[in-house]
């Protein structure tokens, strides 16, 4: 059942087969939570939070819509999931609401480490650029590199148009190339 269409497998869960539910939960938990954490900056809230949007997914699992795709609506509903639950936890806090439009991610060096070691330094600049980029652009290089979204599935997850997933990301990759370049020329 693993290797089924996610129309069937979308279909199966909702139908109620817990083998289904199963498959769902192991193919997207690690994503989602990698996702989710670099959302919220909190390993215990993202997992509580995937946790119960899991078991949200299943007890509606008659009014979920029809999908082919299962990816984009996950990435969005649980994006929207995390948001609410942040924008509540943090109202009792005093802190920030967060905008559900425009989410911060940073990244770490360790995200882009290859076995090469002389890619190290640029694997570290790399995570620096990567984080003095707007959010925007910041999510989606996350959504595209690191959970290998569509650019119609990024649209979709960040409730944006296909078109500015395209223009965000060509920005984006364009500052980076422009940034790197500017570098190897100073540690020449």
């Amino acid at each position: 059942m693993s290797s089924l269409s996610d129309e069937i497998l979308w279909k199966s869960l909702k139908e109620g087969d817990l083998k289904a539910f199963s498959i769902l939960f192991k193919k997207f938990y690690p994503s989602l939570y990698s996702y989710g954490l670099k959302i919220s900056n909190n390993a215990i809230l993202t997992e509580d939070s995937l946790q119960d949007f899991f078991v949200y997914i299943y007890e509606h699992k008659e009014n979920l819509s029809d999908l082919d795709s299962i990816a984009p609506y996950l990435f969005s509903s649980f994006r929207r999931f995390i948001i609410k639950k942040l924008n509540k936890t943090q109202k009792y806090s005093m802190v920030r609401n967060i905008d559900t439009n425009i989410v911060d991610i940073n990244f770490t060096p360790e995200e882009f480490i290859t076995n090469q070691e002389s890619t190290t330094f640029r694997n570290k600049n790399l995570a620096n650029l990567i984080n003095q980029l707007p959010k925007r652009q910041k999510e989606v290089i996350y959504l595209k590199f690191h959970c290998n979204l569509k650019a119609s599935e990024i649209a979709e997850t960040m409730d944006i148009n296909y078109q500015s997933v395209i223009n965000t990301l060509h920005k984006a990759i364009k500052n980076l190339r422009e940034e790197m370049a500017i570098l190897q020329l100073l540690n020449s």
